[in-house]
């Protein structure tokens, strides 16, 4: 059973941070580190755990027969990662893998359901948070078939930045590359144009941010579009019900 400092410290997180201490305690999270790289689960697996981010990025892939793969949203501590658990699944068709290493609270499958099933806090925080998420994947379509791919590296930036603790993003661009769906010379040439700009900052597989009004500046609309939407669910979320 999880100890006061770490039900205290799983506010770090805003579905967690909705609930009761009663109801974190029903959930009985598991804090656990994640590694850059890690997969969480596989399309078609059974999922026996989600996860509650605190301090990194969760990239949701759909994976084409060839082993391609595109990145279809991204969860930070502002949601979790799972919700086939609870949309009436216990799979689905995505991958899910750490962008960002850190920590996340985990959750066991049967005891989430349960307390889905309760009709209580958690279940008006998940589907309120499964409706940003779904807004986020629309609009990464959208961004992905209409805009270039600085405006989309910039969009993807702006995304990860709201959802870590600092202006840094430790990503190889390899690894850009098969979240975003591009070639290795599109990321390349992508965030040369921003560092040549003074952007950003690009070495040894980490990208820091120098100037984020600048980024905010550069990238598309769909950035803003997720973020308003998000901002306005999550104060919805932490308000009393």
């Amino acid at each position: 059973m999880p100890s006061t400092d770490r039900l205290l410290d799983s506010k770090r997180n805003a579905l967690l941070s909705g609930l009761s201490a009663v109801e974190r305690k029903r959930l009985d999270p598991e804090l656990v580190s994640l590694t850059l790289g890690q997969v969480l689960y596989e399309a078609g697996e059974t999922m026996s755990h989600a996860y509650f981010p605190t301090d990194c990025i969760v990239s949701v892939l759909y994976v084409m027969r060839n082993g391609q793969s595109a990145e279809i949203a991204i969860v930070g501590n502002d949601g979790m990662v799972g919700i086939a658990l609870f949309m009436g699944g216990e799979s689905t068709l995505s991958r899910g893998i750490v962008q960002n290493a850190g920590h996340a609270y985990r959750v066991k499958a049967a005891v989430l359901k349960d307390e889905f099933d309760r009709g209580e806090a958690l279940t008006r925080l998940l589907l309120m948070f499964s409706s940003a998420w779904i807004t986020q994947m629309v609009q990464t379509a959208a961004c992905n078939r209409h805009h270039p791919i600085d405006q989309q590296l910039c969009r993807w930036m702006l995304l990860s930045l709201d959802r870590l603790p600092a202006n840094r993003i430790s990503m190889t661009e390899k690894l850009i590359g098969n979240m975003l769906g591009l070639s290795p010379l599109d990321v390349t040439n992508a965030t040369g144009e921003l560092h040549d700009a003074g952007l950003i900052r690009y070495d040894a597989g980490e990208i820091t941010v120098l100037d984020r009004s600048g980024i905010e500046a550069r990238s598309c609309e769909c950035y803003e579009v997720v973020k308003k939407e998000s901002d306005r669910l999550l104060l919805s979320m932490l308000a009393p019900a």
